[in-house]
Order: C-alpha cells, then sequence, then structure tokens
C-alpha cells in the first residue's frame, strides 16, 4: 500500500467569491440581470445566483476569470479505488479547485514495468475504469483529467479522459510518444496516439493535454497553443532520477507556448521501477508557482497573466505555420 501523503495547497486560496453585496428587492434583482442579459458577454460574462435559503443574490462569473487546478499525485486501483478517489477529489475540492489532473493511466498498475501484456488493462470507453472516474466526479462536483487503457477496435491507446463536474465525458487525448526501455516497455501495452491534438473548453478555459513522453516533444505544445490552449496539463509516470530533465522543458514550454503548464506524476516507485519526482505549475511567463512531493497540489491559472503572456514577448511573435508545414512536409517527402 501506497502511504497517504498530505494535501497542500499554494498561492492565494481560489474559492469562487461573491463579486458585489445582497440585493434584497425582487424587482431590483430582475432589473439587474436584465441588464446584464443585455450586455455583450466575453470570457468573463456574469449571471445571478439566488442563494434560496438566505434569500442573499450574487454576482459570479460564470466564465470564471481564474481557474483553480488541483494535482493530484495518487494512483486508484483495486477493490477501495472508488473511495479513496473520492477522498482524493473532496480534499482538491475543499482546496477550491475546479479541475483535478491524475497521473499517468492513475487507475491501473504500472504494467509497463513488464513486458507482459494483461488483458484486463485496458477496456473499452465506458468500461468500469470509465464509469468509475464519471461516478467520482459527479459525487464531488468537481472536473477531472483521468485515464484509461482505451481498446479500439483491438487497439491499445494509452488516453486521457476529461470529465465536467456532472460527470459528462468532454473529450479524449491519446499518447503519441511512446517509450520501449527497461521500466517503461509501453510499446508492448499500447499504441501511438492517432487522435492529433485536440483542445477542451472547461469552465470558460482552453485546455490542451500532453501525456509524458509527449512533454518532450514542444511541437504538441505548440500546436495546442497556436489553437488557444490557455493551460496544457501533463499527467506522467517518471524516475526521480530523471526529473532535473524534465523541469526545464516544463519552463521552455510555458515561455515559449504562453499557456500555463502543470504535470503530476505517479506517486512512489512501483514494480521495481523507481518513479517519482514533483508535481509542477509553471506560469506563462517561466515562473514557476509551485513545485511540490504532496498528494494534492493546488495552484491558479489566471486570465490577465495569460492575456499579458500573450502581448509580452516572446508570445507576440506569430508561430508561421505555414513555414513549417511546408518544411515537415518536405523531409517526410524524401
Amino acid at each position: 500500500m501506497i502511504p497517504p501523503k498530505t494535501p497542500r495547497t499554494h498561492n492565494a486560496p481560489c474559492q469562487a467569491k461573491p463579486c458585489c453585496g445582497a440585493l434584497a428587492d425582487s424587482k431590483q434583482i430582475a432589473k439587474e440581470t436584465a441588464a446584464h442579459n443585455r450586455r455583450k458577454k466575453p470570457r468573463n460574462v456574469l449571471f445571478l445566483a439566488t442563494d434560496a435559503s438566505t434569500r442573499s443574490s450574487y454576482w459570479y462569473s460564470a466564465y470564471m476569470k481564474e481557474l483553480c487546478i488541483a494535482l493530484v499525485s495518487d494512483v486508484f486501483y483495486g477493490e477501495d479505488a472508488k473511495k479513496r478517489l473520492v477522498q482524493r477529489l473532496h480534499q482538491a475540492k475543499n482546496l477550491g479547485a475546479q479541475l483535478a489532473v491524475l497521473p499517468e493511466i492513475a487507475c491501473n498498475t504500472w504494467s509497463p514495468s513488464s513486458t507482459v501484456l494483461q488483458d484486463d488493462d485496458a477496456e473499452a470507453l465506458g468500461g468500469p475504469r470509465c464509469r468509475m472516474q464519471s461516478a467520482c466526479a459527479k459525487e464531488v462536483g468537481i472536473g477531472i483529467v483521468g485515464a484509461a487503457i482505451l481498446n479500439d477496435s483491438g487497439t491499445r491507446y494509452n488516453t486521457c479522459l476529461l470529465w465536467d463536474a456532472v460527470g459528462t465525458l468532454i473529450g479524449t487525448y491519446q499518447k503519441h510518444h511512446v517509450p520501449e526501455e527497461p521500466g517503461f516497455w509501453e510499446t508492448t501495452h499500447y499504441a501511438q496516439g492517432i487522435d492529433g491534438f485536440p483542445v477542451f473548453n472547461f469552465e470558460g478555459f482552453t485546455i490542451g493535454i500532453q501525456i509524458c513522453s509527449d512533454m518532450n516533444r514542444p511541437e504538441g505544445s505548440q500546436l495546442l497553443a497556436a489553437k488557444g490552449a490557455d493551460v496544457i496539463v501533463g499527467p506522467r509516470s517518471t524516475e526521480l532520477a530523471t526529473y532535473s530533465k524534465w523541469r526545464p522543458v516544463w519552463i521552455a514550454n510555458a515561455l515559449t507556448t504562453g499557456c500555463y503548464y502543470c504535470s503530476v506524476n505517479r506517486p512512489a516507485p512501483e514494480d521495481g521501477v523507481l518513479i517519482g519526482g514533483s508535481s509542477i505549475a509553471v506560469a506563462p511567463n517561466g515562473e514557476i508557482l509551485t513545485e511540490s512531493n504532496d498528494a494534492i497540489t493546488v495552484f491558479t491559472v489566471r486570465q490577465s497573466t495569460i492575456e499579458h503572456s500573450r502581448k509580452d514577448y516572446p508570445g507576440y511573435l506569430p508561430r508561421r505555420s505555414d513555414l513549417y508545414a511546408k518544411e515537415w512536409k518536405a523531409m517526410k517527402d524524401t
């Protein structure tokens, strides 16, 4: 059994707060609501929420200016998997998180430690691990970047699953760069992804995903940024001894994409593989927001920081996608 870790929060608390005082008069509430509904509503559009128990009403942001993300360094397999996942999600939500990011294939054992393929490691979309993650997201009321090894017509893919706070699947992302070396015999267990680099809307922010080795090929992160990603999340399973190689990659990826960049690792050695290394979150300017070995690490994404990074150097530089596409095609054709 992996020993439990304690949750930890970083930065200012990120619980939602009222944007203005309570309004007592129902006619005034209706008047204010109508006025807001007539306005243009960009990313920080407001709506009126009424607390029936106290008869007080507050303006909240429907498309948040801030998003609180929890990096959950834990794994969830075995008989008590659902119970432990719910507990971790409650801890994350109590720290203010709206989205919890789990490590690489967090609901599986680290089967790539061996070259022996296990049939029950994989499932179709909607299988038992998928159902568990969906149910936990709905029960706690928090979004999840989870995972499963999905079997699609006989081909297995290491796949991230993005769930919203009511347990609905928003989308999937497949791992594209698959290692094959001691402790990480991954091509034995799943194929390289084929579904490209989708981005997903979550609470008004655009989320991109990279799985482990994908982060060491920065073209994927650049594509996600070009498609509008605000945040790139990177579940992983890596050894502690290699952490110093990964750290500058995350900083460079954040700085050159103009995105928030974060990664969360499986928590401890498994089956002889010396897995270890911190959770980390980096701001678009390359500043490390948090770096922690705690079970839960929370940080805040801010729209104002993203907008500034895209006006500042190097964020304003053109991406020249046509030029790069031409050169990549020429290399492929030779």
